[in-house]
């Protein structure tokens, strides 16, 4: 047992980070895919960490874990916490998993104190946020949203097994998932603590951020055509090299994203189609990554990238448009009790937009979310030697029960 001002906080969470991260569907490293071997046993396991945590306990129709700590007499509304436990093939163990235990041993800390609050705690943890089984991400938080798409049931992992069949093997019942809709009036919000992922916290030399937004992602991919020539006869002055001219655009890009706050640019993916080292190449095509959390600075980038370079280089370009998502603002007022709880804490935390996505952004426009960073060692994530520190997990922690006692103030 521990208060919510011990330091034991971190250590337990990072232990049970350690605990979780044992469990993949890969020898050696870490890989826990949706409705998997390794999955079912981090379930049975976060729902144990619950039930001593004083919640009861379910799984829902999309296999997500549901830990219900109730209110005091009368409580009527439900606040939400929770993570992804989840991931990416040969991760870290801490994205996604941080949020979840972190959630949970908060409020084991109020149930072994005999502490309750003015509404209930639901810790969530989802179990399809990272997409690599599925096409389709964020099932789990979209179904509480309301807004979960029942066409995603029928598609089909690399096995061709559908995602009903998975989840019907799983022992779940996919035909209810319109049944885990959370109302809005009676819903305070979702709060979400994420290792960073980013530099930007360790570099400034912060434990903690409040995330503002998650960045809207505008995708495209490229085509830039010139004209095939022969390397040694062709003058530098006639060419029409696609590839040059892809260069010169992929700096452009990096440049007008230097140029514009909280906007990032990458290029993924290049390929040059039936190249040859003594031929001048006729076609390039690359792939486009931007996102900020503001849509209107996002959209006025792509405009600006298609009218670069391809005129003055003799080439043709073609962008098509890919994957679109619109920004996802948190919550003012959660996020000023984040911040002002932190504060408290002793850890003025940045304001700072999300460029990752996460299963808080299903509830924009819906429910109010707010989110909780947490500095991590060199930026790294889904890697194995993503890492963040007992002191810095600790800290959060402590802000999260701060956070809930101001929530429940009136």
């Amino acid at each position: 047992m521990h208060a919510a001002n011990d330091p034991a906080f971190g250590e337990a969470i990072s232990n049970r980070l350690a605990e979780l991260a044992a469990l993949s569907d890969e020898p050696g490293r870490l890989t826990r895919l949706y409705l998997s071997p390794a999955h079912r046993r981090a379930i049975d396991l976060v729902s144990y960490w619950m039930r001593d945590a004083g919640m009861s306990v379910r799984l829902d129709p999309l296999a997500s874990v549901v830990g219900r700590y109730e209110a005091q007499d009368g409580g009527t509304q439900t606040l939400l916490l929770g993570s992804h436990i989840d991931s990416v093939r040969n991760a870290g163990r801490f994205d996604g998993p941080l949020g979840v235990v972190t959630a949970i041993e908060v409020v084991k800390a109020a149930f072994k104190s005999g502490k309750r609050y003015p509404f209930a705690i639901e810790v969530v943890a989802f179990g399809d946020q990272e997409g690599v089984r599925f096409a389709t991400t964020l099932g789990g938080s979209r179904a509480l949203a309301g807004t979960f798409n029942e066409k995603a049931l029928d598609e089909l992992d690399e096995s061709t097994i559908s995602r009903r069949e998975a989840l019907t093997a799983f022992g779940c019942d996919p035909s209810r998932v319109a049944a885990e809709r959370r109302p809005r009036d009676g819903t305070l919000g979702y709060v979400e603590v994420h290792i960073e992922q980013g530099p930007v916290l360790e570099k400034e030399g912060l434990p903690l951020g409040v995330v503002t937004a998650i960045d809207g992602v505008s995708r495209a991919t490229i085509d830039v055509e010139g004209i095939a020539g022969h390397a040694g006869t062709v003058p530098m002055a006639m060419r029409h090299d696609a590839l040059a001219a892809a260069a010169e655009m992929l700096l452009a890009i990096e440049e007008r994203a230097r140029r514009q706050p909280n906007l990032v640019a990458t290029v993924g993916k290049l390929e040059v189609p039936r190249s040859a080292p003594n031929t001048i190449p006729r076609r390039v095509r690359f792939t486009l990554d931007l996102r900020s959390p503001a849509d209107a600075e996002r959209i006025k980038a792509v405009e600006d990238i298609k009218a670069a370079i391809a005129a003055r280089r003799g080439v043709t370009q073609r962008l098509t448009p890919g994957h679109q998502a619109p920004a996802a603002h948190c919550d003012e007022k959660l996020s000023d009790l984040l911040a002002a709880a932190a504060e408290n804490c002793g850890a003025a935390p940045r304001r700072m937009p999300s460029g990752a996505g996460h299963d808080a952004m299903a509830f924009d426009k819906i429910i109010p979310f707010a989110m909780l960073f947490v500095r991590c060692r060199g930026g790294v994530s889904h890697n194995p030697d993503e890492f963040a520190s007992p002191g810095d997990i600790d800290i959060a922690a402590r802000v999260l029960a701060n956070f809930l006692d101001r929530i429940g103030t009136p």
